[in-house]
């Protein structure tokens, strides 16, 4: 007996092209209309490639035919522009974040190359800049931005059940750390983790921002998909550090930026180098050259070199990030201010 469930989880064995996730848990199956032994089924597709249409299609007329008693079988297919494609329609206003005009995500494919390092401290050195900056910490499973503004301040909502915000050196903030406990886990699966995701994004009382930062959690699960997938993205910044086994899973996350047209602004190498204090001699501990050979490879700007630095370390850790201190005297605040000037050129918004 064919039923419309029984489509629906068939067709939840078809995955999106290039992604472990299916195409009903992506929301594309908008119908399904059963009719005996026949089957219609509508999907809508938001992208510029066409061979993603023609495996979908093929994927999900084979999976359908697998079942027994099954009749005719036809899809009908809505293809749509992706938003904030290149020559599309909309911008990153119009299809984004209410309350926000350019949203910037801060990305690495690999854990431990100091992605939220870099996006706390991009947040400050952009706001320093006179840009209105916030800052959202998109990694649930291990929030950090509190900790290293910090503050242990809960957030309210509004009537309107608008989350606000905390208010910590100029920045707007929003993290999972500002909810629990510094010992509590969160044990949440993919749909919870995709709902909260949404709703620190677009139930947060973001006031008139520039810029918002995402930091991103590593590698290219269901968050991530989330977010490229419904958030008109003005871009990414892809942080590694030069040695090649950072730079394989920076890759991947290229990769995922760019099957959904959402722009590499450029790379961020961290760690890139170390100046020791009794001689000033230069140590390339993790490499050297790496970032600049992504760069050149993705044909996107080498944005940063961010220096390998104790007081980096010790700012976050004491709650106050590095790049507040006098560019003039910590070279690595001055790498975070460069990095923001560089950024401001690639995507202008800054408010007079």
């Amino acid at each position: 007996m064919i039923s419309e469930d029984l489509v629906r989880s068939t067709l939840a064995t078809v995955k999106y092209p290039g992604f472990s996730r299916d195409i009903v848990s992506f929301g594309l199956v908008k119908g399904v209309r059963v009719d005996g032994s026949d089957v219609q089924v509508d999907i809508t597709l938001a992208t510029r490639d066409a061979n993603i249409p023609r495996q979908v299609h093929e994927q999900a007329t084979a999976a359908l035919s697998g079942l027994k008693g099954i009749g005719a079988i036809k899809l009908n297919f809505d293809i749509k522009e992706p938003p904030n494609a290149p020559g599309g329609p909309q911008n990153s206003v119009q299809a984004g974040i209410p309350g926000v005009k350019h949203v910037i995500a801060v990305a690495s494919g690999k854990g431990g190359v100091g992605k939220s390092t870099v996006s706390a401290n991009l947040a400050v050195a952009l706001s320093r800049t006179g840009a209105r900056v916030g800052l959202c910490d998109c990694d649930l499973y291990g929030p950090s931005i509190a900790f290293m503004f910090g503050t242990d301040e809960r957030p309210y909502a509004t009537e309107d059940n608008q989350i606000v915000p905390i208010q910590r050196y100029g920045l707007q903030l929003m993290s999972m750390g500002f909810l629990l406990d510094d010992e509590s886990p969160v044990i949440v699966r993919g749909p919870m983790a995709t709902r909260y995701t949404q709703q620190f994004l677009r139930q947060c009382a973001w006031e008139n921002l520039d810029y918002l930062i995402l930091d991103l959690p590593p590698g290219t699960g269901d968050i991530q998909l989330t977010i490229v997938q419904t958030v008109a993205l003005s871009g990414a910044v892809l942080v590694t550090t030069p040695q090649e086994v950072a730079l394989i899973d920076a890759r991947k996350a290229a990769s995922m930026f760019a099957k959904v047209n959402v722009p590499i602004l450029g790379i961020v190498e961290n760690m890139s180098h170390f100046v020791c204090p009794n001689d000033g001699n230069i140590y390339h501990i993790f490499g050297k050259g790496g970032g600049e050979r992504e760069a050149k490879r993705l044909g996107v700007p080498m944005l940063a070199h961010i220096p390998l630095e104790i007081q980096v370390r010790e700012s976050g850790d004491g709650g106050k990030p590095v790049a507040l201190e006098d560019p003039a005297e910590h070279p690595a605040s001055k790498a975070f201010q460069d990095l923001a000037q560089k950024l401001l050129e690639i995507v202008p918004g800054k408010t007079a």
